[in-house]
């Protein structure tokens, strides 16, 4: 023993103390992951969601996945490339903890689960989330835009931040119709951005005139009247603040409401 360790002696906490391996607990409890992918409309969220799926099903893994809010307006993650999974909706009051305890009594197990559209979760659900990871060792991916149309966090998205492992922007670019990268979901109406209104607005891609869209209830009898007129748009920031939509404002495959 060196005299620099008589004079130190062991400190309860040190932060530099030996720490168990990753992923492992003190007392060998499996420790889950809280993930959260995030990115503007269009650039791949929901496809990475059913390829994570995927993956993790062919080794074996089994999961849960859950949607709030699909596009298609149905149970289901759906992706613009045309992939779909059937998926268990998550309402309002859904404790998502008790969904896994079902899973659990029906004699299965659950290794992950992926949660599509996470912006709308609330702080609460959030909470849970973190909670299956911390307690229950499941592994968690969330996916879901970070702001609403008006450039303000979702407060489920920003629970997020504050909770989440590990945070990752999805890497597939969307463009500005200027070129720059696009991050801001602007709510358009005819040629001119909306800046107020309902949160939660939910539209599927315009490929036709059938087409269905899903809107909260919580939306204004005046709003809904309005709905037909309503679609998306991504622009970037400075396209966003000044409510520029290009030269082409109804741009083929934005989303649009009808």
């Amino acid at each position: 023993m060196t005299a620099l360790d008589d004079a130190v002696p062991d400190d309860p906490t040190d932060a530099l103390s030996a720490a168990p391996p990753a992923g492992v607990r003190r007392n060998g409890t499996p420790l889950g992951r809280l993930k959260f992918c995030y990115g503007p409309m269009d650039c791949g969220k929901s496809t990475l969601a059913l390829q994570i799926d995927h993956n993790h099903a062919r080794q074996g893994r089994r999961g849960l996945v859950l949607v709030r809010h699909d596009r298609s307006g149905t149970p289901q993650i759906t992706s613009r490339i045309g992939i779909t999974r059937r998926a268990t909706e998550v309402g309002t009051g859904t404790d998502v903890r008790d969904l896994v305890r079902e899973q659990w009594a029906r004699g299965g197990h659950v290794d992950y689960v992926i949660v599509d559209e996470a912006q709308f979760l609330s702080s609460a659900q959030v909470d849970q989330l973190a909670e299956l990871a911390d307690e229950m060792g499941v592994d968690v991916y969330c996916f879901g835009i970070a702001t609403d149309f008006r450039s303000r966090l979702f407060p489920g998205a920003a629970r997020l931040f504050e909770l989440a492992d590990e945070l990752q922007p999805v890497q597939v670019e969307v463009l500005c119709w200027c070129g720059l990268p696009g991050r801001f979901n602007a709510r358009v109406r005819g040629d001119e951005i909306i800046r107020e209104g309902d949160t939660v607005v939910v539209a599927d891609t315009l490929s036709s005139e059938t087409e269905h869209s899903v809107v909260e209830s919580s939306a204004s009898a005046r709003f809904q009247s309005e709905l037909a007129t309503l679609r998306y748009q991504v622009l970037c920031r400075r396209h966003f603040r000044l409510g520029d939509l290009g030269p082409a404002t109804a741009q083929h495959g934005q989303l649009r409401l009808s």
